[in-house]
């Protein structure tokens, strides 16, 4: 028959320490890991402000292939398209059909003083 011996005093005394170390351990742990969270290189206001980042380069990305779309639109209308070519000639480069009148206009010189302020 085996007789179990009981644990001394000093043995329970042992153990409670082991136990409070392992929880002073455990919670020294936590406090560092919670100051790495919110304090750290890496912590919540960066990741925070990151996502804010990324957010907003999605809405700048989005809005170039809408911008990219449309000029490939305007690309294959000036290949393909007469009166787009027509209407970028006359608009830029001021060309006009034979039998068009030009009219230009200028600004009348005493207008222009009047609204610079000088009499």
């Amino acid at each position: 028959m085996l007789i179990k011996q009981n644990r001394g005093r000093q043995w329970l005394d042992w153990q409670r320490r082991m136990v409070t170390v392992a929880q002073v351990v455990g919670a020294g742990a936590c406090v560092w890991l919670l100051v790495a969270l919110f304090v750290g290189e890496m912590g919540l206001p960066r990741y925070l402000a990151m996502r804010n980042h990324a957010g907003q380069l999605d809405g700048e990305l989005l809005a170039l292939r809408g911008e990219n779309a449309s000029l490939r639109n305007d690309i294959a209308r000036l290949q393909s398209d007469p009166a787009k070519i027509e209407q970028l000639a006359r608009e830029r480069l001021g060309f006009v059909r034979k039998g068009e009148t030009v009219y230009q206009l200028s600004p009348d010189p005493s207008k222009t003083q009047e609204h610079s302020g000088t009499p």
